[in-house]
């Protein structure tokens, strides 16, 4: 029990709740709203106290993460998408909509991770949102955070007629934030087929195993393509707010400075220290992002002329956060460092070469792709191969600056050069670290999966590339 279909569109109120707010007080309301398909969405509706103004109130949809429901405190903004919706939108005089995610608290259905059926089911909350008395259907948006910025995304370039959206800690690539350099990020991967086992759509659960060892790669970029936005963005007339982790392993930097140089609507690109894993998630920080966000629906649901649009478009958060953030016009310089590291070594399967540099005594700000560029050959095969880049500090814990891998299934045993593209991200090195590069066949939490016992790889010269600020933001 506890989850019923609504008939003919209508919807039931289970609670009424009056809450005082910053701004002004709301009603909220629990929902079951019915699909298409006949699965039950619940969901929330808070109602500014008062008399809407002629031509209804804005409106926005929140979306929330993998795992979560609506209810549920995320780790990046310290609070629920209903603490949103109530806290900073209708209490300042939006209507807004939050709801579970199919498949997802008390919702219904089955999960194919953001796949159409869950894009569809945005659509026909969107529409059934400006249906509602006191809603202007011209001028709603929406915010989606990880699972809900990816389905966002994916409306936003199938035509869902949102007027404005904001992005969070998501991706624009599946199969890059996934796969990368075809090498499934088994952890994370396995992590959600273990969470949502029993609630997965047969072709999700069919192909989410292949993910986690990383084969049947055409059929998984099939997948992950029909839920990317990346090589549709130009389609994108909706003005966007990106907010993205400047240290998140999940979902780097670079899905959303990829989605940065391709918009053509109005946008703006937060680089934040909010996000999955390592990000630090200050609390301090949280209700600037929150403000931006907020301001940006000012913007462009209500025309508010506060100048979130006008100014420099790309806005960098230091670390530690500081109570202000740096803007930029365009991305931000950078130099690159190339350091060469020789010396060859054998390892067998759980083994790994680890070589380590003094870096000059300045401090340096890490920002993109680090690349590690190293000459390997086996006679035995050897599947892939894993970098780990980190900071050690006299005093301090070692830091992990990036990681990444890639597939060697082709390799022979005549010496090849590979290259690795570690995560993109923006990680401060202190005066005085020394990196520690590491090379192996695994990497917890990321990258499980090993390679055969007896597998055995030979690993020569190899050449680090690390881009930085060319004048550091942080401290």
């Amino acid at each position: 029990m506890g989850r019923f279909l609504l008939l003919a569109g209508a919807f039931a109120a289970s609670l009424a709740v009056v809450v005082d707010a910053r701004a002004g007080t709301y009603t909220s309301q629990e929902l079951m709203i019915p699909m298409s398909d006949g699965v039950p969405i619940a969901a929330t509706l808070f109602t500014p106290d008062g008399t809407p103004p002629r031509g209804g109130r804005p409106a926005v949809m929140l979306l929330h993460g993998l795992g979560q429901n609506r209810s549920s405190i995320d780790g990046a903004t310290g609070t629920s998408v209903n603490g949103i919706a109530g806290d900073w939108l209708a209490s300042e005089g939006y209507v807004a909509l939050t709801f579970d995610a199919r498949a997802h608290g008390a919702s219904g259905g089955l999960f194919s991770l953001d796949g159409p059926r869950e894009v569809g089911d945005v659509r026909e909350l969107r529409r059934w949102l400006s249906q509602r008395p006191g809603v202007n259907p011209s001028r709603i948006g929406a915010f989606g955070v990880s699972l809900g910025g990816g389905a966002l995304w994916r409306a936003a370039v199938e035509g869902v007629p949102f007027a404005s959206i904001v992005t969070g800690v998501t991706w624009t690539d599946l199969y890059e934030a996934l796969l990368p350099q075809d090498l499934a990020k088994s952890g994370p991967i396995f992590s959600l087929q273990s969470s949502l086992s029993g609630r997965l759509e047969p072709n999700t659960a069919r192909l989410l195993p292949h993910a986690v060892a990383g084969t049947n790669l055409a059929a998984l970029r099939d997948f992950t393509e029909a839920r990317s936005a990346r090589h549709l963005l130009d389609r994108v007339r909706t003005p966007v707010f990106m907010i993205q982790g400047r240290r998140d392993f999940a979902f780097d930097m670079e899905q959303a400075l990829s989605a940065f140089s391709r918009v053509r609507a109005p946008k703006r690109l937060y680089l934040t220290g909010l996000g999955h894993s390592p990000a630090t998630n200050s609390p301090d920080e949280r209700p600037h992002v929150l403000t931006r966000m907020r301001l940006w629906f000012d913007r462009f649901l209500k025309g508010v002329r506060n100048g979130i649009d006008s100014g420099p478009p790309i806005e960098i958060a230091p670390d530690p956060w500081r109570g202000k953030s740096v803007v930029f016009r365009t991305v931000p310089r950078r130099k690159v460092a190339t350091y060469r590291l020789k010396g060859t070594r054998t390892i067998e399967s759980s083994g790994s070469v680890v070589r380590v540099l003094r870096l000059p005594r300045r401090p340096l700000e890490l920002f993109g792709t680090p690349l590690v560029q190293a000459t390997v050959s086996t006679r035995t095969g050897w599947r892939h191969l894993v970098a780990v880049l980190s900071a050690v500090t006299p005093g301090r814990p070692e830091v992990v600056v990036s990681t990444g891998g890639a597939s060697t299934a082709s390799l022979r045993a005549r010496s090849r050069r590979i290259t690795i593209r570690l995560m993109s991200n923006a990680t401060l090195i202190p005066t005085g670290s020394t990196l520690r590069l590491r090379l192996a066949a695994t990497s917890a939490p990321l990258y499980v999966v090993g390679v055969p016992r007896g597998s055995r790889l030979t690993i020569g010269a190899i050449t680090l590339s690390v881009p930085a600020l060319r004048y550091p933001i942080s401290r």
